[in-house]
């Protein structure tokens, strides 16, 4: 019996909202997407998976509200994914096939901590 542990993966990318990509494109990075959900899915490693829109507020700690979504060093969040592995490296071996890698964005994985 393996002792696996869910971990998320965060996809950050830097948003280009001048650029509007193709009927052909979207559909190419549905399809990589896709594959790289269904892979995981097939091994059952995968716990939930979200994609984040761009339609957002911001609430600050003195509980003022700021329109639109965080862009800090030029990139945002697009999403998370969870999920199971014997430890972060195979967590990581997961991510280094997903598509945002393809489009200069980034992967963090991090350890989930139950909230007891």
């Amino acid at each position: 019996m393996t002792n696996s542990k869910n971990f998320m993966m965060i996809f950050r990318f830097q948003p280009d909202f001048s650029y509007q990509p193709t009927q052909e494109e979207q559909t190419a990075m549905h399809q990589q997407w896709g594959a790289f959900i269904g892979n995981i899915a097939i091994r059952e490693k995968l716990v939930s998976t979200n994609q984040l829109g761009f339609e957002g507020k911001q609430v600050s700690a003195d509980l003022s509200v700021a329109e639109g979504i965080n862009v800090a060093e030029g990139q945002t969040l697009g999403g998370n994914m969870i999920v199971k592995a014997n430890s972060i490296n195979e967590a990581i071996e997961m991510a280094k096939d997903c598509p945002i890698l393809q489009m200069g964005g980034t992967v963090e994985v991090r350890d989930i901590l139950p909230m007891n």
